[in-house]
């Protein structure tokens, strides 16, 4: 997923192949329950007929849905799905099969729990590790957040755009890889926004500078505090949005949701 908000529109739908069409197509039905936890799903004849593709494609089919933790493969028993807990829940397309079937408070909150676990220690990286241009770059991106005329969906990408160089000026390859997580949270947080200037969200652009004045300073405990606040102010906003909307599921897909600047 990660980068997709912005390649997705410039690229015009995105072509698949035919591996990809069906990976994609029995990951959202296992994800909506179709085929549930334990069930065997359909044998090659009937998925070939249904898909149109051949066996050499269900194979490959599998084995990526393996390879996610989705599935697993018993001679003379058939392709099983496995339980949830077994499931990658960092694969951007998992997280994005969620959200085509519909992601609960209780999904987007836990997304909040693993940002809150690794950003702010990545913000504090940052601070010791930031060279000139990517502190620059930080300093443009916040600043970005406080052009006039945004859109809900147009500040979701420039906040998007801010955490994601916040990964990459870690210096850390491991923290490069939450950018689908962090995409799917800010996308789902905005989804369910009013325009920006009547939601709370007119102060984003301050509380993101707070980020790099502390990364500036080089001061590792503040960077983590700042942003440690930025993730729990938007904590707050996708509880206080649920309950304003009667709990009800956000859906739709994830890449493309976002109109790239």
């Amino acid at each position: 997923m990660r980068y997709k908000l912005d390649e997705t529109r410039k690229t015009g739908r995105r072509t698949r192949t035919s591996h990809a069409q069906v990976v994609d197509e029995l990951g959202k039905a296992i994800v909506a329950g179709t085929y549930p936890v334990g069930s065997i799903l359909p044998g090659d004849t009937e998925l070939a007929q249904r898909f149109k593709v051949s066996r050499t494609v269900l194979r490959e089919t599998m084995k990526t849905l393996a390879a996610k933790g989705m599935v697993v493969a018993k001679a003379r028993v058939g392709t099983r799905v496995t339980e949830k807990n077994l499931w990658n829940m960092f694969d951007s397309e998992i997280i994005a099969w969620h959200f085509d079937n519909g992601v609960t408070e209780e999904f987007l909150l836990q997304l909040y729990d693993i940002r809150l676990a690794f950003e702010p220690f990545a913000a504090g990286l940052v601070a010791e590790r930031a060279n000139a241009d990517e502190i620059e770059m930080l300093r443009a991106l916040a600043l970005e957040m406080a052009a006039a005329g945004h859109t809900a969906d147009s500040l979701a990408l420039a906040d998007l755009r801010f955490h994601l160089a916040i990964a990459e000026a870690s210096h850390n390859p491991f923290m490069r890889t939450l950018g689908s997580l962090i995409e799917a949270a800010l996308v789902g947080m905005f989804r369910m926004s009013t325009p920006p200037t009547e939601n709370g969200f007119a102060n984003i652009a301050d509380t993101h500078m707070r980020i790099v004045d502390a990364i500036v300073s080089g001061d590792n405990a503040a960077a983590r505090r700042a942003m440690e606040d930025v993730i729990l102010d938007g904590r707050i906003h996708v509880h206080e949005a649920f309950a304003a909307r009667g709990s009800e599921a956000v859906t739709g897909s994830i890449s493309g949701a976002i109109l790239p600047l």
